[in-house]
């Protein structure tokens, strides 16, 4: 029985070890939204109990991570939301992106230049290594809209690196 099987069974333990092995994943994804660690810990924390949750009606356990990511990307457009009205000019500025995807402060600069709404795609594709259907899946377009945003960041990122 595999661990997702004990987990939809009422297994913390094995839905515990499934948390731990998307663990990165999970802060890859919400650091791509937020800047503030409170922010991504809340996104995470809010993923997890709403998956230990809905957990039984996961209908597919091969897409369990896709199904996980989801309900974060959801919490964090619901934190950011709720976020947005109450953040002040000054915090903005200091937020810059608010994309620490890979860890790199050079890849940081270049996603900056990559459009705001192609950053989360490029982070799911490039690092979390989803498929374009997947990504179709996950943040609800049609696999030409992905791909297109894909090919813009791209064209995007070369003109970036031309000017460097």
């Amino acid at each position: 029985m595999s661990e997702i099987e004990r987990a939809k069974r009422g297994d913390p333990e094995a839905f515990i070890r499934l948390i731990e092995e998307h663990r990165g994943a999970l802060l890859r994804v919400a650091h791509g939204f937020f800047h503030r660690e409170e922010d991504v810990a809340d996104a995470v924390q809010d993923t997890i109990l709403n998956a230990w949750e809905h957990l039984p009606q996961l209908q597919k356990n091969r897409y369990f991570k896709l199904w996980l990511v989801r309900i974060l990307i959801n919490n964090c457009i619901r934190i950011y939301r709720a976020n947005r009205s109450c953040v002040s000019l000054e915090e903005q500025s200091e937020m810059g992106s608010g994309c620490e995807v890979f860890g790199s402060v050079e890849f940081q600069g270049m996603l900056a230049s990559i459009p705001e709404d192609s950053r989360l795609i490029f982070q799911l594709f490039y690092g979390e290594r989803f498929t374009v259907s997947e990504i179709s899946a996950i943040l609800h377009l049609n696999e030409n809209t992905v791909k297109s945003k894909l090919r813009r960041g791209r064209e995007r990122l070369r003109e970036s690196l031309a000017d460097h």
